[in-house]
């Protein structure tokens, strides 16, 4: 059964509303430029540990979105293992949920807010996240609530942005827009959102408070790319400036695209649009791991 408590209400509203909206029409190239990230959560997930060739495994993939590194996971743990995807947009979960119809395998979506769904205690023993924990209107708790869902000696892997001066590609729309889009909100470093784990010493105290050991956080620079021809689909879709541009008339939206795409043109390189994705990948345990060794 479905369970949403709403303690989280602004990005309950966000991503069941615009924001949702504009990933679900972006999901299959959002999932091809991240797919390089993917591979990095993916086989960080399954290495590293005594405890990692264990099988079955019980996984929990935080902020799944539509689903795609959950199903990645589930086939590459195999048979015997079982993988639940949470997160709090009831369309992407149904969405998720469709696609893994189509595809079977060992997977389940379940809507959920993880800073305060009652998973049952102990009942994971891998926790995983692709930029799905930034999110939290409460770190410590939801840290803490992940940490009681965690079995003992489970693991904890995910991939969060590091800064906004390190991510550029990241900030790109919004500069350029932000003249004929004043109400575009001002990014808080430390309120729920893309750059809200940027700080390391902050990512590892919350971690530490949610009960999590072992926290070692290292400096991920990703190459990503996706085709040129995508680039306004992208821009008008996601982050600020896509939702802005959901409830904009045809002329402003024609006027916003025509002062943003050209300030892309830096990542363009021929037919493919790249940029360095500057992300931490974290790793912590739920007991019994000696402290991490990075930042």
């Amino acid at each position: 059964m479905d369970t949403v408590r709403e303690t989280n209400d602004e990005q309950a509203e966000l991503w069941n509303g615009a924001g949702g909206q504009g990933w679900l029409q972006a999901a299959e190239l959002i999932d091809q430029v991240l797919r390089p990230i993917e591979g990095l959560l993916v086989e960080a997930a399954v290495a590293g540990s005594p405890a990692a060739s264990a099988s079955p495994r019980r996984v929990l993939d935080v902020g799944c979105g539509t689903g795609g590194v959950t199903r990645t996971l589930a086939r590459t743990l195999g048979a015997g293992s079982h993988c639940v995807g949470a997160d709090i947009s009831e369309p992407m979960i149904a969405a998720a949920r469709a696609q893994a119809e189509r595809e079977g395998g060992q997977v389940s979506f379940l809507h959920a807010d993880a800073q305060s769904h009652p998973f049952e205690p102990g009942g994971f023993d891998l926790i995983i996240s692709r930029f799905g924990v930034m999110f939290f209107d409460d770190f410590g708790r939801a840290f803490g609530n992940l940490r009681r869902a965690a079995a003992e000696d489970a693991e904890l892997r995910f991939v969060v942005w590091r800064g906004m001066a390190e991510n550029p590609f990241m900030t790109t729309a919004e500069r350029a827009a932000a003249p004929l889009l004043p109400e575009l909100p001002a990014r808080d470093p430390d309120a729920p959102g893309q750059f809200a784990l940027a700080d390391a010493d902050r990512l590892r105290r919350l971690l530490a408070e949610g009960g999590w050991t072992g926290i070692d956080i290292q400096p991920a620079d990703v190459a990503c790319a996706l085709p040129e021809r995508e680039l306004v689909r992208y821009l008008t879709l996601l982050g600020p400036v896509g939702r802005a541009l959901q409830e904009a008339d045809d002329q402003l939206r024609a006027k916003v695209i025509e002062a943003v795409r050209p300030a892309f043109d830096p990542f363009v390189h021929g037919t493919e649009v790249r940029f360095t994705a500057a992300c931490w990948l974290v790793a912590a345990r739920a007991a019994g791991a000696p402290a991490g060794t990075g930042v």
